[in-house]
């Protein structure tokens, strides 16, 4: 019989990388079994890429659509908006029900709604605002050529006499525009001390309401009735 020496004798030890799982380990051989390890990734890399596919009949998808977290109804959609000028809308909710996204998703959609669409719309309506103030002024100097010498004439005599500020809200205006008319024809002294004597609303006040968003950009209707009425307490009417 063949006797062992305990002492001398040495454990195995095993060449598997750690992780590797045993379906892809030979102990015998201690290496890899690279056809299976290959075959199973080729396998998993086609599963993944199909993505995953929602069932096609009714109650299959309503389950899936559930589990990611879409809502019952379009109404169940809670939209936190941007600002008060774009409203959670019930049609366009239906539409992105029936699409299935969750309240994320719709969430997403309405604040780039309120990001990029929202400016592109003030600008373009503060373009319209401009055309029609500009035919206003054309109308009332007389034609187009007469407007070109008059304005040519009143942004000289703004640069001259106004700060930079107060000349951009006059310019910014119909109204504005009409009351520079009046100051270079030389009616401003007298329209002035009209104001300094408690005659409404004060020309630093009329400058801080032109300052305001709300009348330069948001074309808010009450903030813009306020500056129109404090042009003709300080300047007469048009």
């Amino acid at each position: 019989m063949t006797e062992t020496n305990l002492l001398e004798a040495q454990p195995v030890v095993s060449a598997k990388p750690a992780g590797l799982p045993d379906k892809f380990w030979d102990d015998n051989a201690q290496n890899v079994r690279m056809d299976d390890l290959i075959k199973s990734y080729c396998a998993l890399e086609k599963k993944m890429s199909a993505g995953f596919a929602v069932p096609e009949d009714p109650e299959g998808r309503m389950k899936v659509l559930r589990a990611l977290g879409v809502p019952e109804t379009p109404d169940d959609y809670q939209v936190q908006m941007k600002g008060n000028l774009l409203q959670p809308d019930g049609e366009v909710n239906k539409r992105l029900h029936a699409k299935g996204f969750t309240p994320e998703q719709v969430q997403e959609v309405y604040d780039l709604a309120a990001d990029r669409l929202v400016p592109m719309i003030l600008d373009i309506a503060a373009e319209f605002q401009a055309d029609r103030e500009i035919e206003r002024l054309v109308q009332a100097f007389g034609g187009p050529e007469q407007w070109r010498e008059v304005s040519r004439q009143l942004l000289a005599f703004g640069r001259k006499n106004l700060p930079p500020a107060v000349l951009e809200g006059l310019s910014g205006s119909y109204d504005g525009v009409m009351a520079l008319h009046r100051m270079m024809k030389g009616d401003a002294p007298a329209m002035l001390d009209t104001a300094k004597n408690g005659g409404g609303v004060t020309e630093a006040e009329l400058q801080s309401l032109m300052r305001d968003p709300k009348y330069w950009r948001e074309r808010d209707p009450a903030t813009i009735a306020k500056v129109t009425d404090g042009f003709k307490q300080l300047y007469g009417s048009n």
